[in-house]
């Protein structure tokens, strides 16, 4: 934390005083220190270091001094257009967080409310009128690495638009043979393409890129809300250029045919970062690529989003701040078990906890939090990191996924001695994460004394509201969503339209099955209850299964009951 413009040391140790947070005595060991080993830091970055102060205390004390407002700044209030307004390079220099232009205003943060020569900069740069916020060097450098893409960064906003497809067919000439495949990726219409197939992807809200040679074919598919769909046919002359184009922006061996690779590439979109992780993968007509699609302002790090009703969202509140236990969330690839995790750690994200998570990957950065990235050919596995990563002292701990023995007992002891374990498993329904971890080895009188809730979830696709339309189902569905309570309901359905490209659905929506074992259901784990028994009980305390809380969509008109009946089938 710097403080240029206080005049002399002891005003911000006065201040400090005034407010309680520090005494006299403090202040003079730190001046003492500064003295006695001829510190370079400031007084403020004593205090912090000594353990007498924090930096948000700080800066509060110094934004009070100064009569601008204090903030604990975040992605979340941050404005991806303010940032165009300044260069990356000032930012970076001057630890500035731009947050928002309102009409000529530009608000932003900065460590340093009393620098008046910093802020004339921003005016003459900006030409816009500068209010300040004042806000921690840390918490401005965090948020300023979320937004600000890597150094590697290709700025894909110059696309062709749909009638300059035709381009492609200037190297439709282009044999097998290419000797030099570096300079063909680079040439201008394997460049447009593969820009318009990111691009497109990013509008299109596609979750995954699939580029598939075949025998003298090639196909280009996007997932969308979970399912496939072709998106064009370049031509298959094009398709080692594509390839390397693609390898080339994820810095991998364009040479290597024959092994898969892995790689990342970071793009900026509309000036907002993206990030796209590469899978390539020989196949017997060519190397197959898949690029995984991570925009981070598609991420949804609140509850309230993701489909929760109100009992299952309380209840999962409620335990996710608990002090120590596991907290399981569990379905199958891609049913948005991350998400949930991510949504739980932003709920829990605060100063005083120390959240780090082991990760593989780490899908989606998030200020303020330990995130590390497993690597399984260094050796570096979910139980080795786990191990680790409990002598840095953490209060939460989220784990990417529980796949063996080793991790699963490891979590179980950490839960046990007084951390809160966030993670993930595979299994059909919430009680299956019960026999689970027995299968993987964790006796059963650990599972019931650590085990505090298991989340179920799966990803229904929602009624496109473009075309959404009202319909008369069969007798048997109406009588199945009904039931006897003779309750009569509208049934809704997307007919299809352009905007859903006729599928009748656009977006998707969590349903969930919250298992909160209470002392009973505990006693029935340690005895070894079957899973039958210990699904009937906790069927009768309340626990509403996936399909019921999908009903409970279709009633609200948000999703289809055939979706429903498709995704959480009994």
């Amino acid at each position: 934390m710097s403080q240029i413009g206080i005049e002399n040391k002891m005003q911000l140790g006065q201040l400090l005083q005034a407010r309680g947070i520090v005494t006299a005595e403090q202040v003079e060991k730190a001046l003492a220190e500064q003295k006695e080993k001829g510190h370079r830091k400031l007084l403020g970055e004593l205090l912090v270091d000594m353990g007498y102060c924090s930096e948000n205390q700080i800066a509060s004390a110094l934004a009070e001094a100064y009569g601008v407002p204090y903030a604990q700044v975040g992605p979340k209030i941050c404005d991806a257009k303010a940032f165009e307004i300044l260069p990356r390079e000032f930012l970076e220099e001057h630890i500035v967080l731009p947050l928002f232009r309102i009409h000529d205003t530009l608000t932003v943060a900065v460590s340093e409310p009393a620098n008046v020569f910093l802020i004339d900069e921003i005016e003459r740069i900006s030409g816009c009128k500068v209010q300040v916020v004042c806000a921690t060097t840390k918490d401005i450098k965090a948020t300023l690495q979320t937004y600000l893409p890597a150094a590697n960064v290709f700025v894909i906003d110059d696309i062709i638009d749909d009638e300059g497809l035709e381009d492609f067919t200037l190297i439709e000439n282009i044999t097998q043979d290419i000797t030099d495949l570096e300079e063909i990726a680079g040439q201008s219409p394997v460049v447009k393409l593969v820009n318009y197939l990111l691009y497109n992807a990013v509008r299109e809200n596609a979750s995954d890129i699939h580029i598939e040679p075949g025998d003298k074919t090639l196909r280009v598919r996007y997932r969308v809300d979970g399912r496939m769909y072709e998106k064009m046919h370049p031509p298959h002359q094009m398709h080692p250029a594509i390839v390397s184009r693609i390898k080339i922006m994820a810095e991998l061996d364009i040479a290597q045919r024959r092994l898969p690779q892995d790689g990342g590439i970071h793009v900026l979109v509309e000036s907002r970062p993206i990030d796209l992780r590469v899978s390539i993968m020989p196949g017997s007509f060519g190397e197959k690529v898949v690029i995984r699609v991570i925009d981070p302002h598609r991420v949804l790090f609140n509850f309230e989003s993701l489909g929760f009703t109100y009992d299952n969202l309380q209840l999962f509140k409620k335990v996710i701040h608990s002090p120590n236990g596991i907290v399981l969330v569990t379905g199958p690839t891609g049913s948005g078990k991350n998400t949930t995790l991510y949504a739980a750690l932003a709920d829990l994200n605060n100063e005083e906890v120390n959240i780090c998570t082991v990760e593989d990957p780490v899908e989606c950065n998030m200020a303020n939090i330990n995130q590390f990235q497993v690597s399984e050919k260094a050796g570096f596995k979910f139980s080795t990191a786990l191990r680790s990563l409990l002598r840095q002292d953490p209060d939460i701990i989220m784990v990417g996924e529980i796949r063996d023995e080793e991790t699963a007992n490891i979590a179980v002891q950490a839960a046990l001695t007084g951390h809160l374990v966030l993670s993930t498993l595979h299994t059909n329904d919430a009680p299956g994460a019960v026999t689970r971890l027995l299968d993987l080895g964790v006796a059963p009188y650990l599972v019931s004394a650590s085990l505090i809730a298991v989340l179920a979830q799966r990803l229904v696709r929602k009624i496109c509201p473009n075309c959404k339309n009202e319909y008369e189902p069969s007798a048997s569905i109406r009588k199945m969503v009904e039931g006897s309570s003779g309750e009569k309901i509208k049934f809704y359905r997307g007919v299809g339209c352009k905007k859903c490209r006729n599928t009748g659905y656009a977006g998707r929506i969590a349903i969930h099955e919250l298992f909160v074992p209470d002392e009973e259901i505990a006693s029935m784990i340690t005895e070894r209850a079957s899973l039958k028994e210990i699904k009937k009980v906790a069927f009768a305390k309340g626990m509403v299964p996936l399909q019921a809380d999908g009903i409970e969509k279709v009633k609200a008109g948000i999703v289809s009951v055939e979706e429903v009946l498709r995704t959480a089938q009994v």
